[in-house]
This record gives structure tokens, C-alpha cells and sequence, in this order.
């Protein structure tokens, strides 16, 4: 039987989102697109993998026996490819970063020690945090928490960032130098899913009715608008500076918030020789950046884990 592994992957980010749409948005597919391929999948296996329900996707009893079979048939093609490009050619990686990371001065000086090498960066928004696992990068700089289980992962602690309040420029606490968590008492502070950004409830502002809630389908533009009409306000890692650039949005540190974790993942497996200098590199320049926390672990004792 000849089975596609690209239907195979589909069926492994279902699984993973346990719903069509979100899957859908991941792979940057129309959701009637991936359900179709799902359902060549079906046919070409002879069995129905999901049962579908408008609460939701399940997996059959079929779909259960077939998913770690598929991960592993999906590892051992990585893997077999990963093998034959390091047997010709010069080393290459190519790393993605998340936004709201800056990782040029890593990639610069991964170059330098390795002019022989390729390395190349790839930009990912929240929905494109699969392509460690899908096998499109080598590596990945991101904030946690993370989109998927760290199972045959490496996680590497590089550093902890503190968080900033990013409310309204005209919010009561948008002139204060520090804020503690106490002030924001009166706000129901929720977390985004996939990203290190907590966001209060909306609510309404003067005669207009509160929004939507911020979901996670929304992009980082609609959610700031909300910010910046005073709708909610959201908890930020102080290292992304994105919405700083907006004079009717303000940014207040928060002197005892948690803080945010910025992580290296890489797979635990994988045999390329640029990854032990990538996480040394990434350590030693990004562990050293500002705004952590003045209780962070050195760089040399940044945690790894499996």
C-alpha cells in the first residue's frame, strides 16, 4: 500500500487540534480542502479515522491504533531524510523564530563560526509553530507554551522575560512607571492559546458593546485594536516591542507578574552539527539580552530538558 505521508501529517495536526477548523488554520488549508484529505486518507486505509461531531473531532478506535503508527512512520522519514542531506554538502539548518523574537545576532555569529554552513531563518506566526514537528525547520525559538507535546523533543530554557501591561494610551494605569498584579484586580485576565499573552475580557467602552473575545483565530493587529480602543487590556513578555511603535497604545511594566520563558527546541535525535553551536550561540546571545528577570539562572545553567 502506498500511503501519503503528507495525508498522514494532516491527520497527525487533526489530531493534535481535535478540531477541523483550527487544524486547518495551522496548515494554512481551507477546512473543506483538509477534509477531503482526510478523507483520501480513509479510503486509502479502508477505515474511518474520525467521528465527526459539531462539538468537535474524535478519533475512532481505528484512528486510535493508526496514530502512533503514523508519528512514528512520520519521525522515520525525517529522519531517513535528515540522513541523506548530512551525507552530502555542506552542513545546513534553517531556524524559525516566533514573533516577537529577534534572533539576528544568533544567526550572525552561527555564520561566522561556520562559513561553510547554511543557515537559514524562517518567521512564524502562532499558527506556523508546527513546522518543527512537520520537518520544515530545524530548529525553534519561542516563547512557551508550546503548540504540541515535547515528546522526542529537546527543550532548552534560554532566558525569562518579565511581562509589561499593554493597555490603552488613555487607561487610568497608562502613566504609571510599574503597576503590581493587584491593580488589575477589576480585569478577568484569560490566556491565549498558543502564545505567552494573557488578555483581560472585553468590555464595553462608553455606548458600545464589548467585542468578540479575543480567540485564538484572531491576528496580533485585531487583538492590539482592541487594546487600543480600551476594550481589554493584555499581559505581554517585555522583550516583544512590537506594540510600542503605537503612540495610543502604552506599555507598563508589571513588578509580579509571572514571567514569560523563551525556550530552544530542537529534536532530540537529530544529527545535525550546527545544532550544538545554534544552542551555545542562542545561550550565550540571547540568554545575555535585557529585560529578564534579575533572578535569572546564568546562561551555562540554562535548564535542558527532554
Amino acid at each position: 500500500m502506498d500511503v501519503d505521508l503528507r495525508l498522514v501529517r494532516y491527520f497527525t495536526v487533526v489530531t493534535e487540534y481535535g478540531n477541523f477548523g483550527r487544524a486547518a488554520a495551522s496548515l494554512h488549508l481551507a477546512q473543506p480542502s483538509l477534509s477531503r484529505q482526510i478523507q483520501r486518507l480513509e479510503a486509502q486505509l479502508g477505515v474511518r479515522l474520525f467521528d465527526r461531531s459539531p462539538q468537535g473531532s474524535h478519533l475512532t478506535d481505528a484512528g486510535q491504533a493508526f496514530l502512533p503508527r503514523a508519528r512514528t512512520l512520520l519521525h522515520d522519514a525525517e529522519q531517513a531524510a535528515r540522513t541523506a542531506r548530512a551525507a552530502v554538502g555542506p552542513p545546513s539548518v534553517t531556524v524559525g523564530y516566533t514573533e516577537g523574537l529577534v534572533i539576528t545576532a544568533c544567526v550572525q555569529e552561527l555564520r561566522r563560526r561556520h562559513p561553510d554552513g547554511q543557515v537559514r531563518t524562517r518567521h512564524l506566526d502562532w499558527r506556523g509553530l508546527h513546522a518543527l514537528t512537520e520537518g520544515r525547520i530545524d530548529a525553534l525559538v519561542a516563547y512557551r507554551p508550546l503548540p504540541f507535546p515535547p515528546d522526542g523533543l529537546r527543550v532548552t530554557r534560554v532566558r525569562e522575560e518579565s511581562r509589561v501591561l499593554v493597555t490603552s494610551a488613555c487607561h487610568p494605569l497608562a502613566s504609571e512607571e510599574a503597576v503590581s498584579m493587584r491593580a488589575l484586580s477589576d480585569e478577568e485576565l484569560v490566556s491565549c492559546v498558543s502564545t505567552p499573552v494573557v488578555w483581560s475580557a472585553p468590555k464595553p467602552v462608553g455606548d458600545r458593546p464589548a467585542p468578540p473575545p479575543p480567540a485564538g483565530d484572531d491576528s496580533y493587529e485585531d487583538k492590539l485594536e482592541l487594546i487600543a480602543t480600551g476594550h481589554c487590556v493584555a499581559l505581554f513578555p517585555a522583550g516583544d516591542r512590537r506594540a510600542a511603535a503605537r503612540g495610543d497604545i502604552a506599555l507598563v511594566p508589571v513588578v509580579d507578574a509571572d514571567p514569560c520563558e523563551v525556550v530552544l527546541v530542537t529534536r532530540a535525535d537529530d544529527p545535525n552539527p550546527l545544532l550544538g553551536s545554534l544552542a551555545d550561540v542562542t545561550r550565550a546571545l540571547l540568554g545575555t539580552a535585557s529585560r529578564l528577570r534579575n533572578d535569572e539562572l546564568p546562561a551555562d545553567q540554562a535548564i535542558a530538558s527532554h
